[in-house]
Formats: C-alpha cells, sequence, structure tokens
C-alpha cells in the first residue's frame, strides 16, 4: 500500500488475451495499474466466476478481483454482488477489512457513483457528465476535486482487441483508502460502461 499512498495518479490498462480478442468470448478481466510515469505499480485480476456468468450477464456479472503487488502478494480484495442497476464494490484490505465502498445512485441520466468510506459515510460523488460518457468527475459536494478518464488509446488498438486504459487524478489530500477505493471503483466503471456491450 506504499506504492498507493505516495500516487497523485494511476493509469489502469486492461490486457485482453488473443482467445478472448479472436473468439470474442469474454474472459476473466486483467489489469496493469502504473503510475503516470509508466512504472508497474500493481497486477489486478478477476478471480472465480463461472463462464456461464461471463457470456449470459457480461457486465451485470458478480465478481472478485484481487489487486497484487508485484510479487503476487495481495494487497487489495474486490467483491461485486449482481445488480441490475444498482451496481456496489466493496473494496477490502485482507488484513485490516473493510476500506470504503463504492455504491451506484439513482439519476435518470447522468452517471452517479457514492464513494464511501469503511463506515458507510459519503465522501466523494462520481459523476459523469452527460456530454462526457468518458469522463467521471470525483466531486466534493460541487467542488470537482480530481477525475476519473477513458483514455483513446487509437483507432487501431480500440477497434481490434477492444481494451480499455484509464487514468485517475486523486483529489489532493485523500488517504490511502480513499486512494484505493477510488482504484476499486475504476474496475467498476469499465465493468458496467465499459465493458463489451454495456454502453
Amino acid at each position: 500500500m506504499e506504492q498507493l499512498a505516495a500516487a497523485n495518479g494511476l493509469v489502469v490498462r486492461q490486457k485482453k488475451e488473443w482467445k478472448e480478442i479472436l473468439t470474442d468470448l469474454e474472459t476473466r478481466n486483467k489489469y496493469v495499474v502504473t503510475d503516470p510515469a509508466g512504472s508497474d505499480l500493481f497486477a489486478a485480476a478477476e478471480v472465480g466466476g463461472s463462464t456461464l456468468a461471463r457470456l449470459f450477464l457480461k457486465n451485470l456479472r458478480p465478481f472478485s478481483m484481487r489487486v497484487m503487488t508485484l510479487n503476487g502478494n495481495t494487497t487489495l480484495e474486490l467483491q461485486r454482488p449482481f445488480r441490475f442497476y444498482f451496481h456496489e464494490l466493496v473494496v477490502r484490505d485482507p488484513r485490516r477489512g473493510s476500506v470504503g465502498s463504492v455504491k451506484r445512485r439513482f439519476s435518470v441520466l447522468r452517471r452517479v457513483y457514492a464513494v464511501l468510506d469503511a463506515g458507510g459515510s459519503e465522501r466523494f460523488a462520481l459523476y459523469g457528465p452527460l456530454l462526457h460518457p468518458w469522463t467521471f468527475e470525483i466531486r466534493q459536494g460541487d467542488k470537482v476535486v480530481g477525475r476519473i478518464v477513458k483514455k483513446w488509446t487509437g483507432i487501431g488498438k480500440e477497434a481490434f482487441t477492444d481494451a480499455d486504459t484509464f487514468g485517475v487524478t486523486f483529489p489532493p489530500g485523500i488517504d490511502t483508502n480513499m486512494k484505493a477505493t477510488l482504484l476499486g471503483a475504476v474496475f467498476l466503471i469499465d465493468f458496467v460502461h465499459f465493458e463489451d456491450s454495456s454502453g
């Protein structure tokens, strides 16, 4: 968690397997998490889950993920239960328990999520502006204090691999638990809004 404590932002890149690219069959998601300069910090991977859930539920499927250091130690565990609309993700430190959660709020036109601390208090809101579908503003009250942005990787890579890349800019001065929760939010956003047919 020391790398996370020192980071002002992160880049999260999805890794697609050739089997998935060639057959269009959904496999477990895998990611690499780097600092903005491109140095690897963590690996993240979906664990467990059934092929049928990936095939039929697609972006609605429940999942568990592990975020691991480069030597393979689990730093964070992410758990997403099945939800049709009110998507949710719980972020846990395997030694200390829950560090926070992300929950979708009802909104007719916009994508809005609450970012909660371990005690269930809302610390931030993630707000997806209607005209900027690849951006989620991290808001504290009415003030934008950070962003999660899906990055354009070039038409060839986007069309061929369907692999997603996100940048997250953390609000200044937040603690490691909130950074971990916002990192978890990136994975939830990728699954819900950018996974294959999700839109």
